[in-house]
């Protein structure tokens, strides 16, 4: 497994390769060209940022038959696609801000693919080929614009309802991952990724038929059963496998 993310050490920002504890600085966004600089600086010493920077944040909905059943929808037959605003992205250890704190507004854990080469019209047998990595994301969602609107762009791109990270991983398996969300400690979401309805593969390969997918762009892949409201002052730690917790707090916004 290699691991790859994006730093802020004063007011540099770059993207970087994470090997034990140091960050190798790279010349280049990671998803567009792995070549190393000759900096090194120390993980402890810098700022976690964005890992990515996406012209497209795609999410895909009803994923898992059980988070069907507690949303009390029913399958469609084809994964069901939205987009969600880039201006909606939130790094790690960033604080969730609610727009309407009056509104239901839930969390929802995400295992999250971010796209390595162009896609269009990709086959599902070749669909992981255009995968870089994957990462951790969580889908901040407002029910109450969700019910109201009858869809879901605006009720999911506030500002900071995005959160994604703490950084990108390649060389993974992610057909059968535990996933997972505890809020202020206590567990709210427990799945594993094979319990997903479509696959990787199949949603990159859906996606493709519609849209180029770009190199940096990232999809969101659904979330299990357990979804559930979010408030001023709660901490949430969503977890993929063994990877680093996405960490965040909640607040409301100004």
């Amino acid at each position: 497994m290699r691991i790859f993310g994006g730093f802020r050490l004063g007011e540099e920002f770059f993207y970087g390769e994470v090997i034990d504890d140091e960050v190798h600085i790279l010349e280049n966004p990671y998803w567009i060209d792995i070549e190393p600089t000759d900096e090194i600086t120390k993980l402890s010493l810098v700022e976690i940022a964005l890992p990515v920077a996406p012209s497209k944040v795609i999410a895909i909905g009803l994923n898992y038959a059980d988070h069907i059943a507690e949303m009390k929808r029913t399958p469609l037959g084809t994964p069901l696609l939205w987009f969600k605003a880039p201006s909606s992205l939130l790094r790690y250890n960033g604080t969730i801000e609610i727009a309407f704190p009056e509104h239901q507004t839930d969390f929802e854990t995400e295992l999250t693919v971010v796209i390595g080469l162009p896609a269009k019209n990709v086959t599902v047998e070749r669909a992981v080929e255009h995968v870089f990595g994957y990462t951790v994301g969580l889908d901040i969602s407002d029910r109450d614009l969700q019910k109201t609107e009858k869809q879901f762009a605006r009720c999911k791109s506030f500002d900071t309802y995005t959160p994604i990270g703490p950084f990108v991983y390649t060389g993974v398996q992610v057909n059968d991952l535990s996933i997972e969300l505890r809020q202020n400690g206590e567990v709210r979401q427990h799945a594993r990724t094979s319990q997903m309805i479509y696959s990787v593969a199949q949603i990159i390969s859906f996606a493709s038929q519609s849209m180029t997918l770009m190199p940096g762009d990232i999809i969101l892949t659904g979330t299990p059963s357990g979804v559930g409201p979010i408030h001023a002052g709660d901490q949430l730690e969503a977890i993929i496998g063994d990877w680093p917790p996405l960490h965040n707090g909640v607040g409301n916004a100004r």
